[in-house]
Parts: structure tokens; sequence; C-alpha cells
């Protein structure tokens, strides 16, 4: 799996989504011993947890509805092999494969319990600086 400064090395990544993200970041960090990996101005925060990795948004979440109170991120080497699989499987697509500008490769299904994931394929190594991130620590 290629690397890429603007996202977390871990294969499987939890999104959370909540109302307001620097006290919910602060409460995780302080309560959980979880670290600020990057900042994204003041809606989304990437926190280590120990080997894998929690993303804190308070806005929606890609490929969510405004009641989408959380998803899971899955780092794959192929994007496009594995939503033409889903989509042949007869998935809920909610979003088709999108390159990012933070370097990545993505897309949102729903599964049968109407849970969201989002697939993901690194395709650059970027800078979050590039694009408006702040590397907290790596």
């Amino acid at each position: 799996m290629r690397a890429n400064r603007s996202m977390p090395t871990s294969t499987i990544i939890s999104v959370l989504r909540y109302a307001d993200v620097p006290p919910a970041v602060a409460w995780l960090c302080h309560t959980f011993g979880f670290a600020e990996r990057l900042r994204i101005g003041t809606h989304r925060v990437q926190l280590n947890v120990g080997d894998g990795a929690v993303v804190v948004t308070g806005d929606e979440t890609p490929g969510g509805t405004p009641s989408t109170t959380h998803s899971i991120m899955v780092r794959v080497t192929d994007v496009d092999a594995h939503h033409a699989r889903a989509q042949a499987a007869g998935a809920d697509i909610h979003s088709p494969p999108t390159t990012q500008p933070y370097g990545e490769r993505q897309y949102s299904v729903a599964d049968i319990g109407g849970h969201l994931w989002t697939f993901s394929q690194t395709v650059d190594d970027v800078n979050p600086a590039d694009w408006g991130g702040e590397l907290i620590a790596s």
C-alpha cells in the first residue's frame, strides 16, 4: 500500500461525527490518550490510536446523510476494482470513485445494515499543507 502524508497508515479507520470537533478531540485525547495526527481547520481531525486511527469530523460524512454519526474507512490497493465488485453485487453505492485533492481515490457504499463504508486508495503522497491540512504528528 502506498504511503500518503495526508492519510493515516492503518487499513481500517473509524470516522466519528461530533457536533463540535475541537472539544470532542480534546476529550478523546485527554480521556482515552489519543494523539492528534492531522488537523483540517476546525471541522476534521485525524487521531492516532496505537497503530490505528480515528477521524473526528463535524461535517457531513462523505456519502452519508445529516443523520450519519459514524462510518468506516478501509484502505485498499485498487478502489476501482473494489467498486466494480461491490456494484456487480448490487451494493447501494452512495458516491462513485473520485480522486480527492489530498491524494486518495475514494468511493462510499452502504452495507445491508445501512452502515456507511468509504473505500480509499492512495494515488499520491500529498503534503497536507498543500490542501489546507496541518500535520501535527506522523
